[in-house]
């Protein structure tokens, strides 16, 4: 049996840079969203529930994976009344 002799760095390197930048943004989105759910004392469904979402919709944003269009940003800054990007 073969075994796989592959550096984790030369796998990293072949991620377009693209790629990892969305990747990087995506969860300090999530983390953000995580930490402002903190400071309110809220889990997930409360979250849901407050805004009108379904939990599992929540559990996407957290994922760390989710695709936010720009609207659903408005919205989380608008609910936590904090910028959850900046620009």
């Amino acid at each position: 049996m073969r075994t796989a002799n592959i550096n984790l760095q030369e796998i990293f390197n072949e991620i377009p840079k693209e790629k990892r930048e969305e990747t990087r943004l995506s969860f300090a989105i999530s983390n953000k969203i995580d930490e402002l759910m903190k400071e309110r004392g809220l889990n997930r469904k409360q979250l849901a529930e407050a805004m009108g979402k379904r939990p599992n919709e929540v559990t996407r944003w957290l994922s760390g994976e989710h695709n936010f269009t720009i609207s659903t940003l408005a919205m989380l800054s608008a609910f936590f009344g904090k910028s959850i990007v900046t620009v």
